[in-house]
């Protein structure tokens, strides 16, 4: 009896080692599989063209500070009444002005001798960005807002874009495929190697950052000659990476 339980035991034992072998191989990682899915030549490639702005955003505000609040909000509005009146009298559509920020802040002076803040008045922020479509305009058209909006006019800055870079990414495109491709050439040459078929491609964009201008008139009436602008140019770039299976 005693030597049929010694048995059964050892059974058991061999039993428990044959599925903890089992188990352990099942959770190892292949190896096989991670070097499967890196293998090839793997390349990036870029493309960049370079494209004259054809668009013009302006942001301009309206300031306004009283003692109270209502005559600041009243001086305020007519103020860019007469902004957005000379914006469309040069032709900018009222989809191209909107309002992006408007406040009104209590605007408080240190006094020495009360060692305190005291509350002096009320400011009162109005600000639109608008989109100008003939670019060349854009100078003419800050004098404009800078003599309607008088001392209140605030130019926050001007930048310059594209406002369709459709066409100019497919010609970046067309440059990043190619630069990918050849660049995988060289890399099999160099290895003395075949390149198979393309098993992989994608791209990513770069937005096309707008110029901005900062320098421009605040406060004043307009100048007797035009403001100048100059848009500058604007790179527009797209990164494509591709794989290509070792050919044999």
């Amino acid at each position: 009896m005693k030597k049929i339980w010694l048995v059964a035991i050892g059974v058991v034992l061999l039993l428990g080692t044959i599925l903890l072998a089992s188990c352990g191989t099942e959770s190892s990682p292949s190896v096989s599989n991670y070097n499967s899915q890196q293998a090839g030549i793997w390349v990036s490639g870029e493309g960049k063209v370079t494209a004259t702005p054809d668009v013009a955003i302006l942001s301009l505000g309206i300031q306004a500070q009283e003692t109270d609040v209502a005559p600041a909000q009243s001086e305020a509005a007519a103020a860019m009444d007469k902004v957005r009146t000379a914006l469309k009298d040069a032709g900018i559509a009222d989809k191209d002005i909107q309002t992006t920020y408007f406040s009104i802040q209590p605007v408080y002076q240190y006094d020495n001798n009360k060692q305190q803040s005291i509350l002096s008045g009320y400011q009162v922020t109005n600000t639109v960005t608008v989109k100008v479509r003939k670019v060349d305009q854009t100078g003419p058209i800050l004098d404009a807002v800078s003599a309607a909006g008088g001392n209140l006019i605030r130019v926050n800055n001007v930048a310059f874009t594209i406002d369709d870079p459709t066409p100019s990414y497919a010609q970046a495109r067309v440059k990043a495929v190619a630069d990918a491709i050849a660049k995988a050439k060289q890399l099999a040459d160099n290895a003395g190697v075949k390149l198979g078929k393309l098993t992989y491609i994608t791209e990513s964009n770069n937005t096309p950052s707008p110029i901005y201008r900062t320098d421009m008139t605040s406060g004043a009436v307009a100048p007797a000659t035009t403001t100048p602008i100059s848009t500058g140019e604007i790179d527009i770039i797209t990164d494509v990476q591709i794989a290509y299976a070792i050919g044999n």
